[in-house]
């Protein structure tokens, strides 16, 4: 073959080889875009995109049928206790949660709305979800956007109640499942009022109740449409929303969602255009810190809790104090207590203008040991007025007015009389024991009479030899009491203290007993004397004047109970105790105060063994107060220690005596609440009220200032001036006619204003 030959056969070749390679790459194109074609053909894709559906339909009714509504959070069923004065308004709220939940009919309709308004039109229509809104807000999240609104009120709830606050898939899916499921099961309403109830609106108020009174001073019965609708904008946004925190741009802000929610209303026929013109913004109050625990506040809580255990275990709520404290811990209870809020201040106020104010332990170390306590009861209705703890919860946790672990000491003294009344007791000899019965004031006169050798030595072992009951009483002569005591039956003695409403169970009945050695409260003393101050019907301090919870009923019982002591029993002895006032220990500072006006009162002081207690307890015909004063050490485990020298004392004997302190701060209080004057009503023919005294010999032994009290009474039996309990019958004094003048004069044998007010009673001990 010649070149040219195979030239032409190479060219040949060469242009057989172009065409043969760009077949080739058009066919591997061809292969490709068809493979394509196979794999991603529209019915592949229609199909995939349709089991995808089926998929994510078959997942959710999977879902749907396997999620259960759960039961509510542990933080949406907290509530706190709300604490009220007799006349509503709030004394504190109580609980780690500031929510009280209310009844949804408690709300008005349109307040109800205005919540609608605001966050759903659609509320009463739909059927629990937003789709729409719950697929952006499931978008949002994947891509880590962050929350996002448009749920509706269902769901708002079911994250609020069931749920939690996390913004995750698997809580919104849930949201989602439970909201349809509690639309189908739960009535709009129900769902509404949960809403309303467990939302947040700042100001650390969670739920409608606490957030009306956070910013408008009220309950939420009493909401204005346009106050509800200022809290119902502020769901969106609280923090920023709060008008008094807030800067120009949150102003405007809440301004134009307040517009919005009312426009809304009148957009869905809720509200009459006419009326929504005339409203204007409702600027909320002030921010008001929570009053919590200080001052008396604590003890007032304290003591309702304690009432209302009580009165769950007694009417079968709960099976034991245990679970009933637990009940009351849970929260939800709305307490109206009987105290009145002008009386409270004012007992506050006299406690400290007559006594801490006066007390500077810097400067004497007994100053801090000094403790007071106090309890006021109408004694019409039983209930507790005012009552003082402590300087403050905060400091001291021991509640003065309801303590029991110290002594009555001679404020007991009536109890022994309205015995001897009510038994129509006699005395050794067989006479009558009445307010003019003569007995032997010897000190340390051993008793007549009694299997228990008994001596008790008078307050600074004076002797007072012949008296009358009611000078006895005036005073507070140890040795007549005990023998009459004896005469009575101290069985008797302490039937009648119980029936009064002493706790005098378990309480050996010896005479020692008289001195008033066993333990008492300030409340539990005013409702022995609030019993003898209503004729001998039976009063029941009362500090709870009605209880509500949305679970639990608790019904108030009756603090006025059944006749205890016969009338002429209870008149008698209060009778005789206006003697007391006008002609005895409680003269100085209560008789002599220029506040008085005329007021009648009848009261009895007492101070106990080394003066670690001073009692008056006093009262008008409307009102009794009882005032304590306990010594206690300061220092751990608090001991009982001596009040002597407290707030300076130095003259000899320098004791805190009942008629001094507690009978000051008593007349203070009762005189600065008290402006109508009143009388007794007493039916009785005995006693201070309605008769002179007869005269009583003066003290055979009258000890010097510089003299003080026995710290104990003497074990040693001195020569009696007679052989038996009283005299005979021919020494007792005759009764003067009622027509004397009711006014006594004054006594011969009473002490100067530098005597002590008060009998030390010595410390319980029996005669061997």
């Amino acid at each position: 073959m010649g070149r040219a030959e195979e030239r032409k056969a190479r060219q040949r070749g060469g242009r057989r080889a172009a065409p043969k390679s760009r077949r080739s790459s058009r066919a591997a194109g061809g292969e490709k875009k068809s493979l394509i074609r196979r794999l991603f053909t529209w019915k592949k894709i229609l199909g995939t995109f349709l089991g995808a559906c089926l998929l994510g339909i078959g997942g959710f009714i999977v879902l749907y049928l396997t999620t259960p509504i759960p039961p509510a959070n542990a933080e949406a069923k907290l509530q706190s206790n709300v604490y009220k004065y007799s006349d509503g308004s709030i004394l504190t709220r109580n609980g780690d949660v500031n929510r009280e939940v209310v009844d949804l009919a408690e709300i008005s309709k349109p307040v109800q709305r205005t919540f609608v308004a605001a966050e759903n039109k659609s509320f009463y229509k739909d059927h629990g979800v937003d789709f729409k809104g719950t697929a952006r807000g499931l978008l949002n999240t994947v891509s880590g956007k962050g929350a996002q609104g448009g749920s509706t009120i269902t769901q708002q709830y079911v994250k609020n109640y069931y749920l939690t606050q996390e913004q995750t898939v698997t809580r919104k899916l849930k949201e989602l499942v439970i909201s349809l499921k509690l639309d189908r099961e739960k009535s709009k309403d129900y769902i509404l009022a949960g809403y309303i109830n467990t939302s947040y609106y700042g100001r650390s108020a969670y739920g409608i109740q606490a957030a009306a009174q956070a910013y408008y001073r009220v309950d939420a019965d009493k909401l204005s449409v346009a106050q509800g609708a200022y809290l119902a904008a502020l769901l969106q946004a609280p923090s920023q929303y709060d008008w008094q925190a807030a800067g120009p741009v949150g102003k405007k802000l809440v301004q134009q969602r307040w517009n919005y929610v009312l426009d809304n209303m009148v957009e869905e026929g809720w509200l009459d255009k006419s009326e929504r013109q005339s409203m204007q913004f409702p600027k909320p109050e002030e921010p008001k810190p929570s009053p919590g625990m200080k001052g008396q506040i604590g003890y007032l809580v304290l003591a309702a809790n304690s009432t209302l255990a009580s009165q769950l275990v007694d009417q079968g709520v709960a099976e034991n104090t245990k679970q009933a404290q637990a009940m009351v811990g849970a929260g939800g209870w709305t307490i109206t207590l009987n105290i009145d809020r002008k009386k409270q201040a004012e007992l506050e106020k006299s406690v400290k203008q007559q006594l801490t104010s006066k007390l500077d332990a810097k400067k004497r170390k007994v100053d801090g040991n000094v403790q007071a306590g106090a309890a006021s009861v109408d004694p019409k209705t039983g209930a507790v007025v005012a009552m003082y703890g402590g300087t403050s919860y905060l400091d001291h946790f021991t509640n003065n007015a309801t303590r029991r672990d110290y002594q009555p000491a001679s404020t007991f003294k009536p109890v022994i009389l309205a015995a001897a009344f009510d038994e129509d007791a006699e005395t050794q000899d067989g006479d009558p024991i009445t307010a003019n019965t003569i007995y032997d004031g010897t000190s340390k006169r051993p008793v007549v009479g009694s299997d228990i050798g008994f001596a008790p030595e008078n307050e600074d072992d004076r002797d007072y030899d012949d008296v009358t009951v009611q000078t006895a009483m005036n005073k507070s002569i140890n040795s007549v009491f005990a023998q009459m005591g004896v005469d009575v039956g101290m069985d008797n003695v302490l039937k009648v203290g119980k029936d009064l409403g002493m706790d005098t169970e378990g309480l050996k009945a010896v005479p020692a007993q008289t001195l008033g050695t066993m333990g008492a409260s300030p409340l539990e003393m005013a409702g022995v004397y609030a019993t003898l101050d209503n004729h001998g019907t039976k009063v029941t301090p009362a500090l709870i004047k009605s209880v509500e919870n949305s679970v639990h009923t608790v019904t108030q019982p009756d603090p006025i109970g059944d006749q205890v002591i016969s009338r002429d029993a209870a008149d008698g002895v209060t009778s005789v105790l206006t003697g007391v006032v006008d002609d005895g220990t409680a003269q100085e500072s209560v008789r002599n105060n220029p506040e008085r006006n005329g007021q009648k009162v009848a009261g009895k002081t007492g101070t106990s063994d080394n003066n670690k207690s001073a009692w008056f307890t006093g009262f008008t015909p409307s009102l009794v107060t009882s005032v304590g004063l306990f010594g206690e050490d300061a220092k751990p485990p608090h001991p009982q220690v001596t009040l002597t020298g407290a707030t300076g004392l130095i003259q000899s004997p320098g004791r805190i005596n009942g008629g001094g302190y507690p009978a000051k701060i008593w007349a203070a209080y009762t005189f600065g609440v008290q402006t109508k004057v009143t009388k007794f009503d007493l039916e009785t023919d005995q006693g201070a009220a309605v008769q002179k005294p007869s005269p009583s010999p003066s003290p055979s032994k009258s000890p010097t200032e510089s003299e003080t009290p026995s710290s104990s009474p003497s074990s040693s039996s001195p020569s009696p001036s007679r052989s038996s309990g009283s005299p005979s019958p021919s020494q007792s004094s005759p009764k003067p006619s009622q027509s004397q003048s009711p006014s006594p004069p004054a006594s011969p044998s009473l002490p100067s204003p530098s005597d002590p007010e008060d009998p030390l009673d010595p410390q319980d001990r029996e005669q061997p």
